[in-house]
C-alpha cells in the first residue's frame, strides 16, 4: 500500500480487530489496549489523529500494532 494513502477510522477498526495487543503513544503518554477480535470505540479514537487518519508512525509486528512514536516503547516492544 503506498505511503500516501491515508487511513481513516475503518482501516484504524481492522487493524485493531486483528492484533491481539494495541500500543499507543502520544508523548510521554502511552496506552496499551487488548482487543480481543473487537475494535472498541477507545482503541480506535486513541488509534487516530485530529484529522481523523490513522497516526504515524504505525508498525504491526505479528499481532502487536504500535501507533506514535516513543522511545521506550520502541524499544520495549521491537527490540
Amino acid at each position: 500500500m503506498p505511503a500516501s494513502r491515508k487511513l481513516g477510522r475503518k482501516d484504524a477498526a481492522d487493524l485493531a480487530k486483528a492484533a491481539s495487543i494495541v500500543v499507543v503513544a502520544k508523548g510521554k503518554k502511552v496506552s496499551e489496549f487488548k482487543p480481543g477480535g473487537k475494535a472498541p470505540k477507545e482503541v480506535v479514537d486513541a488509534m487516530l489523529g485530529p484529522t481523523g487518519n490513522l497516526r504515524a508512525p504505525t508498525i504491526r509486528r505479528g499481532k502487536k500494532i504500535i501507533v506514535g512514536f516513543n522511545d521506550e516503547v520502541f524499544e520495549q516492544h521491537l527490540l
